[in-house]
């Protein structure tokens, strides 16, 4: 099932995650669900906030970056199939100089920044059954991981802008939060879900 994604200016966005366990009530089916509405969305990461539940998981698939042109062939070999879930994750170290990436984000329909971050990071996180991982990633692969666990932190990419970038963008924020944007997959206003 498509799920609706979250605008801008909805509180669950900028509230930190909480972990959650393997009885997860329906987690398969949420899951499932979630990279539904993600691919639906064309998006290359899903965070749980995004579709409005407070919880520690968010998913990546960066194969769409494979077809970027520009990027090795190397890298479009990694980026092709890289498909993971990411619960209770904890970057435990972020390293290399800081780099300029154009991000956007599924919430925050067309409007998209240079973000920068650093190349290299190390997460510890439990994928979908639940299992223990420690893995080092890189470039790609390791900015779109970056964004997304921002989300379960309750940051979003616009919060790393400089003050004048988002002075630029405040009137495109407020419209977004009101609903006034046209986009192509279900998403939920916090206009709307005040009038019910």
């Amino acid at each position: 099932m498509i799920l609706p994604i979250v605008a801008y200016g909805d509180p669950v966005l900028k509230k930190p995650a909480k972990d959650i366990t393997k009885d997860y009530p329906n987690f398969d089916t949420l899951l499932e669900n979630m990279f539904e509405t993600m691919y639906n969305a064309y998006g290359v990461g899903l965070a749980a906030p995004q579709i409005g539940l407070p919880i520690r998981m968010f998913l990546v698939d960066t194969t769409p970056f494979s077809e970027d042109e520009g990027i090795s062939e190397e890298e479009k070999a990694e980026l092709k199939g890289f498909k993971r879930t990411f619960i209770n994750a904890k970057i435990i170290n972020e390293e290399g100089d800081e780099w300029a990436f154009n991000e956007g984000c599924l919430s925050i329909p067309d409007v998209r920044e240079d973000v920068f971050r650093k190349p290299n990071i190390t997460i510890e996180y439990l994928d979908e059954h639940f299992k223990p991982h420690k893995e080092s990633f890189d470039g790609l692969i390791a900015r779109v991981i970056q964004h997304e666990y921002d989300h379960i932190e309750g940051v979003l990419f616009t919060d790393k802008l400089s003050s004048l970038k988002k002075r630029l963008i405040k009137g495109k924020l407020n419209n977004i939060s009101k609903g006034k944007i046209n986009v192509d997959y279900r998403m939920r206003f916090p206009a709307q879900k005040k009038k019910r």
